[in-house]
């Protein structure tokens, strides 16, 4: 089952290779989808909230909570 985020900040490609690979890097089997248009990332595997939201923090954008 796959997790929803509301990510604030995203607001190209880079951004959302840099968002991936931070959740990744915390939760290397997860399955990570950015959507840029909406704001949101969707993570399916391997992390809880908190840890998501650490990468996300430590790659320089808001972490707004489960959409």
């Amino acid at each position: 089952m796959a997790d929803i985020y509301r990510v604030e900040g995203m607001t190209c490609d880079g951004c959302a290779r840099a968002v991936t690979n931070a959740i990744k890097s915390r939760a290397p089997g997860a399955t990570v989808h950015v959507d840029l248009k909406r704001g949101q990332v969707q993570v399916e595997g391997g992390a809880d909230q908190a840890e998501i939201a650490a990468a996300v923090e430590d790659a320089g954008f808001e972490f707004a909570g489960r959409v």
